[in-house]
């Protein structure tokens, strides 16, 4: 056994840091409880990593049996002779199933050895770390104001500091992103306003700190940097967030209402930098908690997961009724956008005592809503009127070309990629551009979503994707290359999606009706396309759906 950490730091009284300590500290998502036979109150001295070749290892380690299948006899082994050497807590991999083996539960109960399960976003590098830095963390005392506040509640961490520092206070993370800041009546200065609006600092402020060598004094300082005022930037402090050796974010303070910082400022923020390192670590173990039911739900909507594990993660029933509303918003999502868009689906289902989880998905989102009535007809209801809701908010934020595909609903949380594919369908039909309706289900587009399917057929048996010589789109597609532009391919394509009606198609190629028509003479005159011929337009339309496919094949 070697040993791959520090022992923890005991608090005032000498106690050290227990396993219940350092779960809290560390918070959801890192480290999941198997079994307990004792408890929490464990005492932990340090981190140990499993060696088959040095059997002896200190008192009070945690135990990380990497490469150890939990399934396996050498898992029991392990458990036994862990809890003959005197370990803390036993931890292993989430194994092939994500399931543990009756036999593991009872050694670990005979032996009254804790065992803890790692959970899949987190490996084994990062779970060290992480460790290391609860050990230092489990045992240092907090400010009473400071103390107060809620495990991974930066907002009212940064209101705490600031009260107690008397400035205005930014958390960031290591890549300069704003994590919270704190409430302040006074006038801000210019650098923090475009910092807290952006959610970031400016880059061009980022590029000049580290051009000056401003974060490698940072990171690599365990003090409190002071920036003096400078024209219209008041005084500022930082100091780096670390614990255990890894670095988690840095605190800002700014003088605020054009005053000075008091003297003690420095180094109340040297004391509230190591109470804030375990607020930090906990806030990320509850994002990374997301993350693991963001990757859980989307599994089982893509038909391979476990709908117990998503159960047991968002309290969503396992067995009762659930929908899938697949959204697009009116705009292109940036990465940026996406998260305002999942936050405002969140909420807004929030609102009507809905369970949601929302999952981020090409150009929109994914909701996944569970806990529905139990009667099936006001279960479809409830879908409906929450779509009409979502449809109406979303574009107001995204605008109004905003579209909403509700799933049909399913009996069981098992069964809701079935309800997926069906909210899928129903968004595909709605994209439609002969479509006016912004938000249903698919039963109600069903002549659309038919059409779909006999196009998909077609053209997957087709050959492609460059339209056959001498046909009018062949003439159509050579021209326009030669032209430097896909002008006339845009106009066919447009006015066979509106069915030859002049004012829609005008509309969406954003021209006159006038233009329009001068263009449909210009390619049928260019392709020789007799758009009086259903037969010839047919094969217009599927030559051109193969173009397209073939175009998103290659932006994919």
């Amino acid at each position: 056994m070697v040993p791959d950490g520090t022992a923890g730091q005991g608090d005032p009284g000498g106690a050290g840091p227990t396993l219940e300590r350092l779960l809290s500290v560390m918070g959801a998502g890192v480290l999941e409880p198997f079994t307990t036979p004792r408890g929490l109150t464990t005492a932990v001295e340090g981190v140990t990593v499993l060696d088959p070749l040095e059997p002896g290892q200190p008192r009070g380690q945690v135990l990380l049996a990497v490469g150890v299948d939990p399934q396996s006899a050498a898992a029991v082994d392990v458990v036994r002779h862990a809890a003959g050497a005197g370990a803390a807590a036993v931890v292993f991999g989430p194994g092939r199933n994500g399931r543990a083996p009756d036999a593991l539960r009872t050694a670990a109960e005979d032996a009254g050895t804790a065992v803890l399960f790692r959970t899949a976003w987190c490996g084994w590098t990062e779970l060290v770390g992480a460790l290391r830095a609860g050990l230092v963390l489990s045992g240092v005392p907090a400010d009473p104001a400071v103390a107060a506040v809620a495990p991974g509640d930066l907002n009212g961490l940064a209101d705490a500091v600031a009260v107690l520092v008397g400035g205005a206070v930014t958390i960031e993370d290591v890549e300069s992103r704003v994590l919270a800041y704190s409430s302040t009546a006074e006038d801000v200065d210019e650098l923090r306003r475009l910092t807290i609006l952006g959610r970031r600092v400016p880059p061009w402020r980022v590029a000049a700190m580290r051009e000056a060598g401003f974060f490698r004094a940072l990171w690599g300082s365990g003090d409190v940097i002071h920036r003096p005022a400078h024209g219209e930037n008041p005084e500022r402090l930082v100091v780096a967030v670390r614990a255990g050796g890894e670095i988690l974010g840095s605190i800002w303070v700014a003088a605020a209402g054009g005053g000075d910082l008091p003297p003690h400022a420095s180094d109340t923020l040297r004391s509230a930098a190591r109470v804030a390192a375990g607020h930090l670590l906990h806030h990320r173990s509850h994002r990374a908690h997301a993350r693991l039911v963001e990757d859980a739900a989307r599994s089982l909507l893509d038909g391979r997961g476990s709908a117990d594990v998503l159960a047991e993660r968002t309290g969503i029933p396992a067995h009762g009724h659930c929908a899938v509303l697949a959204v697009r918003p009116g705009t292109s999502g940036k990465a940026e956008e996406n998260g305002r868009l999942c936050a405002l689906l969140a909420v807004r289902c929030g609102v009507d005592d809905l369970v949601p989880v929302v999952v981020p998905a090409d150009q929109g989102a994914l909701v996944l809503v569970g806990g529905l009535h139990q009667d099936l007809e006001r279960a479809v209801d409830q879908v409906g009127r929450l779509g009409r809701s979502l449809v109406r908010q979303v574009a107001d934020v995204f605008g109004p070309e905003t579209r909403i595909g509700l799933g049909t609903v399913a009996d069981t949380l098992a069964a809701s990629h079935e309800s997926r594919r069906s909210a899928d369908l129903a968004l595909r039909a709605l994209l439609s551009p002969s479509e006016t309706r912004t938000v249903a289900f698919a039963s109600e587009l069903a002549e659309t979503i038919a059409l779909h399917q006999m196009l998909d057929a077609l053209l997957d048996a087709l050959p492609g994707p460059d339209p056959a010589p001498g046909t009018p789109l062949a003439r159509l597609v050579a021209h326009d290359a030669r032209n430097g532009g896909g002008t006339l391919v845009q106009t066919l394509r447009a006015y066979l999606d509106h069915f030859g009606h002049v004012p829609d198609t005008a509309r969406e190629l954003g021209v006159h009706a006038n233009s329009l028509r001068h263009r449909v003479s210009r390619l049928t005159e260019v392709s020789g396309l007799d758009l009086a011929n259903p037969d010839a337009r047919l094969l217009a339309h599927l030559q051109l759906r193969l173009l397209d496919r073939d175009g998103r094949k290659r932006e994919g």
